[in-house]
């Protein structure tokens, strides 16, 4: 499973080197081509309305590159020199997204100029080894009722172009603009995401087609993830994860949107989803609104959070295929942690037996499993694996090695469980 950071937000497009620094850094290896942030959506909004001197953009008073919604066989050189230091720094780039317009436009004349400039992208990525591209249908100007044709063509036609460099074309979920309200839009009813990539991967006679959940669209959309995911299946190859507060339009660092102590976002009804369905594709980390809010001088830090945000993703999701692992399970904690492992995991991955630090439930019973002492675990066989289930992680692992137990350790969490017990036992655990 790939964890990608996003480049918006953190990245400038004319002197790059600082903020590739500070992914690097951060412990990322993979980052996300980003087309639109050299093809702005409200660049491509203007296009044809008000032409300036030569076509060039201007910073400070100095033209510094030509608009590529101009001419889409620029979007190459204007973005050499970010190519060019993520090749020295070592940074792949497996996924990118495609140039696309303002969900509110008026535009009903740009989806030609929008298929020349993802005809580039894909040749773009062909040169970086991106293995896919996130390219969003096409609505503007679009008949109710001839989207699926319109888009039919659309796709298949890039498909051409796909194959001779080797990519896979992602639909991506949407929301629509309707005087300032966010509703659904097209492939936000995973029914008819699932439905548009078979039929395209049937009538190009390839998987040439998947799926790219991005997860904001369905909180802005106020959909259950879980539901969708399910329904998306194997034809999911990519997540974007980002958080919002589920009206407006943002990009924030996962678990930072809250109120009243609440999360703003389906968390549960995602994790839940992407384990359902074996999930094993690309993670795409999005948190430009956040980046874009933060001084430079605390972006080093931020980016270690954000490393550490798709780190836990990357494990929760990963959770049962880390108990598969392992030939053998013993658990530490007797309490509510290891009651949920046992009603989801018991049957399926069986532990020896659990222990606790509480002396009083030595030689008990607890949820089926006899309880013993930390003493106990100098005993056993070295294959065998040690899951604590206890929010005290970090301090029981440290007491584990102080007792020079040198089993592997891994960490048990109950917070994304397929079900829970909602009588919570009265002790601590």
């Amino acid at each position: 499973m790939d964890i990608i950071c996003t480049s918006a937000g953190i990245i400038d497009t004319i002197r790059p080197g600082q903020g590739i620094m500070d992914i690097t850094a951060a412990g990322f290896k993979e980052a996300m081509l980003d087309f639109s942030m050299f093809c702005p959506p409200g660049e491509l909004e203007n296009f044809g309305k008000k032409k300036n001197k030569m076509g060039m953009q201007v910073r400070e008073g100095i033209q510094v590159r030509p608009l590529v919604s101009e001419n889409p066989t620029e979007l190459y050189n204007n973005m050499k020199p970010l190519l060019e230091q993520y090749k020295k720094a070592g940074i792949n780039t497996p996924a990118a997204r495609a140039p696309y317009l303002p969900r509110d436009t008026k535009r009903e004349d740009l989806n030609q100029l929008l298929f020349q400039l993802c005809q580039e992208s894909i040749r773009v990525c062909g040169g970086m080894e991106c293995r896919c591209l996130i390219i969003r249908p096409l609505f503007s100007g679009i008949n109710r009722g001839d989207e699926w044709k319109v888009n039919r063509e659309y796709y298949l036609k890039l498909a051409d172009t796909a194959r001779e460099y080797g990519m896979m074309i992602l639909l991506e979920n949407q929301c629509r603009d309707v005087n300032g309200h966010l509703i659904r839009g097209l492939c936000s009813d995973a029914g008819e995401a699932a439905d548009w990539v078979d039929r395209l991967n049937a009538e190009a006679g390839e998987e040439r087609f998947g799926f790219c959940m991005d997860m904001g669209v369905c909180n802005l959309c106020g959909q259950n993830m879980q539901e969708f995911i399910s329904v998306i299946g194997s034809r999911m190859k990519a997540a974007v994860l980002r958080d919002c507060d589920g009206q407006r339009e943002a990009s924030m660092l996962p678990f930072t949107c809250s109120g009243f102590g609440q999360s703003n976002t389906d968390w549960l009804g995602l994790i839940r989803g992407l384990r359902e369905v074996s999930f094993d594709g690309q993670l795409i980390l999005d948190f430009s609104t956040t980046a874009g809010s933060f001084s430079p001088l605390l972006r080093p830090q931020l980016m270690q959070l954000a490393k550490a945000v798709g780190d836990y993703f990357k494990w929760q999701i990963n959770m049962e295929n880390l108990l598969k692992q392992h030939k053998s399970v013993v658990l530490f904690g007797a309490g509510n942690m290891c009651r949920n492992y046992m009603k989801c995991y018991g049957k399926t991955y069986p532990p020896l037996y659990t222990c606790d630090n509480n002396s009083r439930l030595w030689g008990t019973m607890f949820s089926g499993l006899k309880v013993k002492s930390p003493e106990s675990l100098k005993e056993l066989p070295k294959d065998c694996v040690i899951f604590i289930c206890n929010i005290y992680y970090r301090e029981i692992e440290r007491q584990l090695r102080d007792m020079g137990i040198e089993n592997d350790i891994e960490f048990f969490n109950d917070e994304y469980m397929p079900s829970f017990y909602f009588d919570r036992l009265e002790r601590g655990e």
